[in-house]
């Protein structure tokens, strides 16, 4: 078993420079194009220019290119760790439930609710040590999303593939949460547990409070955050077309969804936590270190090896490869015609292998 990661993930964001990059090119190419027509027909240039190519320059983009990702893939540094070991540490038990309807797809919170949240969750990840983190997403129906553990690499990794397609029945069935939640806590663990349910609160079933009452009962605490602002407003979608428009009822009237901090109160008070706004998540971190601390063991990924070497020798090996080719033909190259009858006589003449 190995895992597989990146020590500067961050770096990975300059490979946007490569579409940009394709952009100018074909916009080059393009205007060279539009100056030689001014010069000459461009079936009359293969006797003004016959040594000119026209697939060389987009080989070498291809190669260059080529070597720039290689070059930015080296500098984010992959790593890949093969050593297992197991590590003792004192924290508590956090899962996070994170709602995927539709509604969490407005943006009255930019980009969105659900990407506001999922970069609230990643910095909360960011500030947790020692402690157990699993996650949960819901819509109409609830699923493990991640079990608890104390690898915040593979939280990141799985928090980073949620989105609402994630959950098949659509709608907001906070009840159903928080009763996988309870579920989802080691065994052995009989104290210490937290769950954070962030939500734009657009409940669709009146049992939130009764499970909330139940999960105190199991020791845990739950603390809501609220997605979304009180002003309502529409959910976008885009059709089939690409085209940008907005979720309908059945009349065909705009959808308009607002944040109900109201339930979300509701279900901190029962399940004796709070209520707290999406700004100040990372703060529970303070609450967690009041809390008893219970010792867990867990296998973690340790001697990760690097292998950047690899890339930065491929990016090399390419630029060298860019130097070598030229933007025209090859004049020996050119003079060959494996259609052309004289040398098809020439070469059998001399006994010479056709390749």
């Amino acid at each position: 078993m190995t895992q597989f990661r990146f020590e500067h993930p961050e770096a990975l964001y300059f490979l946007l420079i490569i579409p940009l990059l394709s952009i100018w090119f074909i916009w080059i190419e393009y205007s060279k194009k539009q100056k030689i027509k001014q010069f000459a027909e461009l079936h009359l240039l293969e006797a003004i220019l016959p040594n000119r190519s026209t697939s060389r320059p987009l080989i070498k983009f291809v190669v260059w290119a080529l070597a720039i990702f290689f070059f930015i893939i080296g500098f984010a540094n992959p790593q890949v760790g093969s050593k297992l070991e197991n590590v003792k540490r004192k924290g508590i038990e956090v899962i996070v439930a994170l709602d995927v309807s539709n509604s969490m797809m407005a943006e009255d919170i930019k980009p969105n609710r659900l990407e506001k949240a999922k970069r609230t969750i990643s910095q909360l990840i960011d500030k947790l040590h020692g402690d157990k983190l699993g996650l949960i997403v819901f819509a109409g129906q609830a699923y493990v999303q991640m079990p608890t553990t104390t690898d915040y690499s593979a939280a990141k990794m799985f928090l980073s593939t949620i989105n609402p397609d994630i959950v098949p029945v659509q709608g907001t069935v906070l009840s159903e949460a928080i009763e996988l939640a309870i579920e989802s806590y080691t065994e052995e663990n009989e104290k210490n547990k937290v769950l954070i349910l962030i939500s734009d609160g657009e409940n669709h079933d009146d049992e939130a409070i009764q499970a909330a009452q139940e999960a105190t009962q199991k020791n845990i605490k739950i603390y809501t955050v609220g997605m979304g602002l009180d002003k309502g407003t529409p959910i976008p979608v885009v059709d089939p077309a690409g085209h940008k428009d907005y979720r309908r009822d059945k009349n065909g009237d705009i959808v308009i969804t607002k944040l109900n901090d109201v339930i979300l109160k509701q279900i901190a008070s029962a399940g004796q936590g709070s209520y707290i706004p999406a700004s100040a998540i990372s703060s529970l971190v303070d609450e967690f270190a009041k809390m008893d601390q219970q010792e867990f063991e867990s296998k973690v990924f340790s001697d990760y090896e690097d292998r950047h070497p690899y890339f930065f020798a491929l990016s090399f090996i390419l630029l060298w490869l860019d130097l070598l080719l030229l933007n025209r033909k090859n004049k020996r190259l050119a003079q060959i015609n494996l259609f052309n009858n004289n040398f098809m006589i020439q070469a059998k003449k001399n006994n010479k292998p056709l390749n």
